[in-house]
């Protein structure tokens, strides 16, 4: 899969689940119950342990599903390489890593850095980076996407860090082209049968707001033919 392909899956799908927990195995229960769910593109972190083995799975299982599997808080090139040899199909960082960001830029791999100013966009974009992760997006808030997109129109940007169903629709509004949504789709313990339902629950909610939003007239993919 190319970098552009990726790319407008999650343009077209608006969400990404961001998958934090404290076990492999209640990642792989979350990131199944999403899925049956509907959720599209998981973005596993490597604050999951054995975030290789868990992408593997799903990746693994995605093959014949659909689902966009790609890995989040990646932090240096081994990560990367690791996480891309699993199966990820894109990378997520919370910073700015210029030389990482080239490199997979070159090797046709979405990455998505973290920026939060003007500067770090600008810079990121140099570098070769297609889509950019706004983050942490709740401390700064919807109106600040507004005015950082004044004067870099058309730029690719998806708000992660404290985003949830509530305002979801508000981010893409602004212009965001899809959001990561990870606390309230992120299990804090052993996932037991209530705790399922409630992620399903929390899955279905997100996926209802950002495909209620008016800001994106493209077909989900699941729409589309």
């Amino acid at each position: 899969m190319t970098a552009e392909e990726a790319l407008g899956v999650i343009r077209a799908e608006r969400l990404v689940m961001v998958l934090r927990a404290p076990t492999a195995e209640s990642a792989l229960a979350a990131a199944r119950a999403a899925i049956d769910a509907g959720v599209r593109v998981v973005e596993v972190t490597f604050t999951v342990p054995g975030a290789v083995d868990v992408i593997a799975e799903l990746a693994g299982a995605s093959a014949s599903g659909g689902t966009l599997i790609g890995a989040g808080t990646v932090r240096t090139s081994a990560q990367a390489d690791a996480a891309l040899s699993a199966g990820a199909r894109f990378v997520v960082s919370p910073g700015l890593d210029e030389p990482l960001v080239a490199r997979l830029a070159e090797s046709d791999v979405l990455v998505m850095p973290g920026i939060l100013t003007p500067t770090e966009a600008m810079r990121a974009l140099d570098a070769g980076a297609q889509a950019l992760k706004l983050f942490p997006a709740s401390a700064m808030g919807v109106e600040y996407l507004g005015a950082l997109l004044g004067p870099l129109p058309g730029i690719s940007i998806v708000p992660s860090g404290g985003v949830g169903p509530g305002d979801a629709s508000r981010w893409l509004e602004a212009g965001a082209i899809a959001v990561g949504i990870g606390g309230a789709l992120s299990p804090s313990g052993p996932l037991d049968e209530p705790g399922l339902r409630a992620l399903t629950g929390a899955a279905q909610k997100s996926l209802a707001a950002v495909q209620s939003s008016p800001a994106s007239l493209v077909p989900s993919s699941k729409e589309r033919p």
